[in-house]
């Protein structure tokens, strides 16, 4: 048992320092971070969606933004599409599952917000839908990833790729993406 933590410790730590060695994705989270903070200057609000593992990162994410993450603050609006059952279910009963966040974007949004999508693969049908809407609705997007970005590459504003060969080490640099666009963001607004 201990070779197996220490085998998930050694990758998880492999793939924190190889998305801190690349410059192009580090690039990318400041511009990413930088489109946040512009949305909430204007009156904006956070959308994030993702499904499994990425919808419970979502909704962690949402509420360090509402809550706080580590010092008292006026609270930021944000919402994770994963969470409304009955929106989901009918959705996913009358259109089909790939556009329970895609009607949400066009039901909820407008260009003063942001989109947040959360794809290990970046090929989600339902993110690349958001995505596409977004895009429609002129809404800025941004996109946490993994392997080689997928079709989510070309579709978001700003697609940050996380490094790792499995889900749970490129939901690991998820997590550390997410921690610190909410503190990226917090600085800014707050400071």
């Amino acid at each position: 048992m201990n070779d197996v933590l220490a085998a998930n410790l050694r990758s998880s730590i492999a793939a924190k320092n190889d998305f801190l060695a690349n410059p192009e994705q580090l690039d990318n989270f400041r511009r990413a971070a930088e489109e946040v903070v512009a949305c909430y200057r204007k009156g904006g609000r956070l959308y994030v969606a993702g499904n499994g593992g990425s919808a419970a990162d979502a909704q962690h994410l949402v509420a360090e933004f509402v809550s706080k993450l580590a010092r008292d603050r006026a609270p930021l609006p944000a919402e994770a599409l994963t969470v409304d059952t009955s929106i989901l279910t009918a959705i996913g009963n009358d259109y089909g599952y790939e556009k329970v966040f895609s009607r949400q974007v066009e039901g909820k949004m407008s260009e003063r917000d942001i989109f947040l999508g959360i794809t290990t693969s970046g090929r989600s049908p339902n993110i690349l839908m958001a995505l596409n809407a977004c895009r429609a609705m002129k809404i800025p997007t941004i996109v946490f990833t993994g392997h080689d970005g997928g079709a989510c590459r070309e579709l978001a504003d700003h697609c940050i790729v996380a490094p790792g060969k499995t889900t749970a080490t490129i939901q690991e640099v998820h997590i550390v993406l997410a921690h610190s666009l909410c503190e990226c963001v917090e600085t800014a607004i707050f400071d």
